[in-house]
């Protein structure tokens, strides 16, 4: 492996081969050799930072309910596997009974490890400083400061984190609108303001990614990691480019085809 060859980290875990979001998942990424993963994070009825995507449990607990409405014990409760196993019948192991961790659950996980955990803030504008402070003061009690960087769409919420938590490494999220494509001027823009908000990394959509926005991200200080690419090719791009990191569903792939460049 290229010394500058980037950082492989688990897309919500090993999320193409294990459910999203689940211990599974975050134990079988780092089971194929990842560096770290990217997960999200919600509040709980009970302010207790939960590990889920979406706002509802429908697509991955099958129960209509709002996270939000439940208590974290509550959550716990939830099957978070069986949609998976339903879905990979082909698979030869089945998920079926694998429940909806807390934060605090995954960084007890990574004490037997050395991986990154890249934290997805969740949450409305109102939500983003009771989600911050739960997300700071989780990891603070689980000594992981070193090894976690805080990201989300929400900027105010990296401003935020930065306000509790100065050395706390941020990353500022971007995507692309489907309603009008962002131009290099916006790209710009998309660099001043992750600065402005004390974002230390910038986390982009692959189809934002070019050599210009890199160079000019890497020259204002900042660290790029590109999301969610399972292509090699990403490989020799980002090896060429400097990019960070990679955030990808199947790490374990990557990972082997990173050991041949």
């Amino acid at each position: 492996m290229k010394r500058d060859a980037p950082l492989i980290l688990g897309h919500r875990g090993a999320s193409y081969n294990a459910p999203e979001n689940t211990l599974a998942a975050f134990a079988l990424a780092m089971a194929g050799g990842a560096d770290g993963i990217e997960f999200d994070v919600r509040l709980a009825r009970d302010g207790v930072p939960v590990v889920i995507h979406d706002a509802s449990l429908k697509r991955t607990g099958s129960i209509d309910r709002l996270v939000g409405e439940m208590t974290a014990a509550e959550l716990r409760q939830v099957d978070v596997g069986s949609w998976f196993t339903e879905r990979r019948q082909s698979s030869s192991r089945s998920f079926t009974g694998e429940t909806l961790p807390t934060l605090a659950q995954v960084c007890e996980l990574f004490q037997a490890n050395a991986g990154l955990l890249y934290v997805e803030l969740k949450c409305s504008t109102a939500e983003g400083p009771a989600l911050a402070a739960a997300v700071v003061q989780t990891i603070r009690a689980a000594g992981m400061d070193e090894r976690v960087v805080v990201e989300s769409f929400d900027l105010a919420a990296i401003t935020e984190i930065k306000r509790l938590a100065r050395g706390l490494r941020t990353a500022a999220l971007f995507e692309p609108r489907l309603s009008r494509p962002i131009s290099t001027v916006r790209r710009s823009a998309m660099i001043e303001t992750a600065c402005q908000v004390g974002a230390n990394e910038i986390a982009l959509h692959h189809t934002l990614v070019g050599t210009r926005v890199v160079e000019k991200a890497k020259l204002a200080g900042l660290e790029v990691v590109v999301w969610t690419v399972d292509d090699p090719e990403w490989l020799n791009r980002a090896t060429s480019l400097g990019i960070k990191a990679l955030i990808c569903n199947d790490p374990a792939t990557m990972v082997r085809d990173r050991a041949k460049l």
